[in-house]
């Protein structure tokens, strides 16, 4: 009753609640939606930062740092310009010009570099314009109009000091744009040190936040699930060795709660069929002490049947036959009858009482099992029952027969009935012919005990045959298809040969499909040293 109450419940339990609270699919749910969530946090912090560290360095590598190299090309031009116009207004030689044209097109090139990285900040641009409009002014004083001039040196000295302010002017203007742009460098780079530094640390805590959520969650699993499947283990380990009297301790997460209460009222109900089967078993070995007590009695008793009812037996046959004998002129033919009826049933009797004697004996009373020559078991009953084969003029046939494993007297009984039934229920006006046959079976699966290699035999005649609705009567004790005046016998003689046949481990029955005459079919296990012979005897 308490473990239908613990199954009932069980069923009942709604799908995924295992009896409340947290399972340990809902724990590994939400705790790997709180370290998703993290991890996205995480990788956005991440992102932001290497984000912010990729623009300051773009800032100082694509921007301020070219853009100092072109303030500094551009003022090398300017200075290649102002010496190439000295030159040619000290000497008035036309190759001096070339410094200054060269210097105009370099000018131009990092001015227009200047103006690319540098927009969008006023300052830088503010700057650039001063330099060009300098520049302008000391083109239009100075450089142009000595470059131009007839008489070159006469020029460069009525503007020598014209030229020297403006370009001072311009170099003035130069230091203060390269200076600007050097401290926006500075700026750059401390930005682009302090980003390195937020980056370092920010990926340090990131991994210090990683390291910290394994360890939780191994902390949790080990914790949450580890430690009950351990508890779970051990306790389910004890009840499998033997100790079903343990109980299964419940905890955890609640599936694995469900679990252990689900495996201890297992445990449970198998304590209590064992408890069930403990007391049957007792019985069974109080009902097998009377079975075997029982047994003896009734050896006593078949000894008493086989010793003393047959004594008394033979007494009335031997007096009787006296009586017929002493008296015989005195009585009449009808006396004489009665007393042969009374000298034939007590004959009678003394077979009855020695064949339910040897039934009882099969499976009990025998010599120890061996390996048996089949063939030297028929040549023995053959030879027994010589004088009815030789006034029947029997014919008797066999295969190659091979050794089983059995007791030798029994199976010679098998035979013996096997081939006087033969012999006895013969055709009227025929001679018997009987065929002993075997076959090998390697693979026995019909349920009899002693599984494994065994043989086939079936012994046959052309006898009158049995009809198939009494294939099963026929090896019942006592069951007879004929009258005693018709064939003699007690009814036992199948009886015998199944009981000898199951006690081997095999089968035997009646080949309803055999036609003419009757065909026995039994098998016996192989010789454990298998040793074959062939012949035939008749």
């Amino acid at each position: 009753m308490e473990t239908d109450t613990v199954q009932q419940a069980s069923a009942t339990r709604a799908p995924g609640s295992a009896g409340g609270g947290w399972t340990t699919r809902g724990w590994l749910g939400a705790g790997s939606g709180a370290v998703l969530v993290l991890l996205l946090v995480l990788t956005a912090g991440g992102g932001w930062v290497l984000a912010h560290a990729t623009d300051v360095n773009k800032r100082l590598t694509d921007r301020w740092s070219p853009a100092l190299i072109a303030s500094v090309r551009m003022e090398s031009a300017l200075i290649n310009q102002e010496t190439g116009i000295r030159g040619y207004g000290m000497t008035g030689k036309r190759e001096f010009l070339e410094p200054y044209q060269d210097g105009v097109a370099q000018e131009r090139a990092a001015a227009r570099e200047l103006a690319r990285l540098t927009e969008g900040d006023e300052r830088a641009t503010a700057d650039l314009t001063r330099v060009r409009e300098d520049s302008e002014r000391w083109q239009t004083t100075t450089a142009r109009p000595v470059s131009e001039a007839a008489e070159p040196t006469a020029s460069a000295r009525q503007r020598t000091e014209s030229g020297k302010s403006a370009f001072d002017a311009l170099r003035a203007s130069l230091t203060e744009q390269q200076n600007h742009i050097e401290a926006e460098r500075d700026r750059a780079r401390d930005d682009l040190q302090a980003a390195r530094t937020l980056r370092n640390t920010a990926f340090t805590a990131i991994a210090c936040v990683v390291l910290a959520v394994i360890a939780l969650a191994f902390a949790g699993l080990r914790r949450g699930v580890q430690l009950p499947l351990d508890r779970l283990r051990t306790d389910v380990r004890q009840v499998a060795d033997g100790r079903f009297g343990h109980t299964i301790t419940s905890s955890g997460p609640a599936d694995l709660r469900a679990l252990a209460r689900d495996v201890d009222g297992m445990r449970r109900r198998l304590a209590g069929e064992l408890e069930f089967t403990d007391r049957a078993r007792a019985r069974l070995d109080e009902q097998a002490t009377e079975l075997r007590r029982s047994n003896e009695e009734l050896e006593q008793f078949a000894y008493v049947a086989s010793h003393d009812l047959q004594e008394p037996l033979r007494k009335v046959a031997s007096f009787c036959q006296l009586l017929e004998r002493r008296y015989a002129d005195q009585l009449d033919d009808r006396a004489k009858q009665y007393i042969s009826f009374a000298v034939d049933g007590a004959n009678r009797m003394q077979t009855l009482i020695g064949d339910l004697l040897d039934f009882s004996r099969v499976g009990r009373l025998h010599a120890e099992d061996t390996d048996v020559s089949i063939e030297a078991v028929l040549r023995r009953t053959t030879n027994s029952l010589g004088m009815v084969i030789e006034e029947s003029g029997a014919v008797i046939t066999h295969d190659p027969l091979p050794a089983v494993h059995g007791d030798p007297t029994q199976l010679g009984v098998l035979l013996q009935n096997l081939i006087s039934n033969a012999i006895k229920f013969r055709t009227p006006g025929e001679v018997p012919r009987i065929h002993l046959g075997a076959r090998e079976q390697e693979d026995f699966a019909d349920g009899a005990e002693g599984s494994g290699p065994r043989w086939e035999f079936a012994v046959s005649d052309n006898g009158i045959g049995i009809g198939p609705e009494y294939a099963e009567r026929i090896f019942v004790i006592f069951q007879r298809l004929h009258t005693r005046d018709t064939y003699p016998g007690n009814g036992i003689g199948l009886a015998l040969c199944k009981k000898i046949v199951e006690y081997h481990g095999g089968t035997i029955g009646l080949d309803t499909a055999h036609t003419p005459g009757t065909r026995f079919v039994f098998s016996l296990p192989s010789a454990r040293q298998e040793a074959s012979a062939t012949g035939a005897v008749s």
